[in-house]
């Protein structure tokens, strides 16, 4: 394991000293032994070269600090491997878990993915790959062995919200692949439970990948897509919640008219209020601030002077917890600024939204700022 790591760092931006300094920080912060600051520059050449294995005592600080799997460590597509059970008696027993598995079981699992969204939209993604692999994986092990389909059906709605999250976590952190399978693993999840809105909302962030993967018109398909699978069955904030996304998408694709329509469409669905979570897809959060926020990004996108208002508007009433999605509210800003030729103004916020963007270790908001700071 190893050969990875130096894709892993470059992904980051991270030189060989970079890491090494993170290494040493995040040993002192967990009260961690690490080898000296010479050892580790030896250590980090012959990992990178294959010459030295990476030892669990140096993965379990690499893995939270870069946001990534062994597998991806060892440059390796991360796969999950199917239990297999020993023999009929093992399998039954198995089996015989699964149906006892309990309303309050599921309602366990569906608070452990809110404690981790609560601690990933604070802090970013990277710090919680263990514990969001393991949570993945004790439902998949709890789905694998239920057969009856009033067992299955809660846990795979389960497994569907938490894949989908695991998915935006990997994205943000910069590990595409893995973003890729754990949001197939959602959408397996939605259909076997019968869960047309976990599906769509699945497809709509899974389109977000192809954008950033330059992709567009292929994006904007997936999207379009979303909305018209069992549009019937989708509550009207996610409705909005896929209009709003189509918007961003079609802007990154150069298709102007069909971004503010798309943006139109959401306001006229979005419900009234100052609510914001939808009871039925608990990952959805939208009402009217958050979609003006979403409105000044789509606009600042196309280059609309007008995004400005919403966008200053939106960084008043922004709730101070989704840290990352200010990072991204900055950059907005930015973007606004350098079209109206703002550079002071665009520097200062562009400023902000790196120190937020480093905060959470998102790598996805770091791109956009290096691309922003290329324009200035």
């Amino acid at each position: 394991m190893g050969k990875g790591l130096r894709a892993v760092r470059t992904v980051r931006g991270w030189s060989q000293e970079r890491l090494i300094f993170e290494i040493e920080r995040y040993a002192r912060q967990h009260m961690l032994n690490v080898a000296s600051s010479a050892s580790l520059k030896t250590y980090v050449s012959e990992w990178e070269n294959g010459r030295r294995a990476i030892t669990e005592r140096y993965a379990v600080i690499l893995r939270p600090l870069l946001g990534v799997t062994d597998a991806e460590l060892g440059g390796e597509p991360a796969r999950s491997v199917p239990q297999q059970a020993d023999g009929y008696e093992d399998l039954l027993s198995r089996i015989d878990s699964a149906r006892s598995v309990s309303d309050s079981m599921v309602s366990t699992f569906m608070d452990q993915t809110e404690l981790l969204r609560t601690m990933d939209r604070q802090m970013g993604a990277s710090g919680l790959v263990d514990q969001m692999n393991g949570h993945l994986t004790a439902m998949e092990d709890a789905l694998t062995f239920a057969v009856l389909p009033g067992t299955r059906r809660p846990i795979a709605t389960a497994l569907a919200g938490a894949a989908t999250l695991a998915a935006w976590q990997a994205l943000d952190a910069g590990s595409v692949e893995r973003a890729w399978r754990h949001y197939e693993l959602a959408k397996r999840a939605a259909q076997d439970a019968d869960a047309p809105q976990y599906l769509a909302h699945a497809m709509g962030e899974q389109a977000y990948v192809l954008g950033d993967a330059g992709r567009p018109e292929m994006a904007v398909e997936l999207i379009r897509d979303a909305q018209r699978t069992h549009a019937e069955r989708q509550s009207s904030r996610l409705r909005a919640w896929l209009s709003a996304a189509e918007a961003e998408l079609c802007a990154a694709a150069g298709m102007h008219d069909d971004a503010r329509h798309a943006l139109d469409r959401a306001a006229a669905v979005l419900p009234e209020g100052a609510h914001a979570r939808d009871s039925d897809m608990l990952s959805i959060f939208l009402n009217a601030d958050h979609l003006a926020r979403w409105r000044g990004n789509v606009l600042a996108l196309l280059g609309d002077s007008s995004a400005m208002g919403d966008l200053y508007a939106s960084l008043q009433t922004t709730d101070p917890t989704f840290v990352r999605a200010k990072a991204g509210l900055h950059s907005d800003l930015t973007q606004a600024h350098l079209a109206r030729g703002e550079f002071d103004e665009a520097r200062s916020n562009l400023q902000q939204a790196r120190l937020l963007a480093n905060r959470t270790g998102s790598v996805r908001h770091r791109r956009r700022v290096e691309l922003l700071t290329g324009r200035l």
